[in-house]
């Protein structure tokens, strides 16, 4: 699965991740974000998640575009046994891209163009 990031350059950008969990049993994760561009991505809320039986959780994830070259990181979900039970690993592949760009600031100035 792919997980894609795009919008305007400077711009933060979040996306939740939803996991179910249709087992009589509570899951746990290890969340790590690994690859060339990990550094800009980021968890919001730690990185761990616990999902009680038959139940859903999330994670979130934060991405700050700050370059025009487009990012990329896979977002881990390493299984914690809890009740002596494991669930599956998981991966997300994470695509970022700018797709505008948005001046911060105008500046208006009056010169000639040249000088004799």
């Amino acid at each position: 699965n792919t997980i894609e990031f795009s919008g305007a350059l400077h711009a933060t950008i979040v996306k939740q991740v939803l996991l179910k969990n249709p087992s009589n049993y509570t899951l746990a994760y290890n969340v790590i974000l690994v690859g060339r561009d990990a550094h800009d991505f980021s968890l919001l809320k730690g990185n761990t998640v616990t999902i009680p039986a038959g139940r859903q959780g999330f994670v979130n994830v934060e991405f700050t575009i700050r370059f025009l070259h487009p990012a990329e990181a896979v977002l881990l979900l390493i299984s914690n046994k809890v009740d002596g039970i494991d669930g599956a690993t998981m991966t997300f592949s994470l695509k970022a891209e700018v797709k505008s760009i948005e001046p911060l600031g105008i500046i208006r100035c009056r010169s000639p163009c040249y000088e004799l």
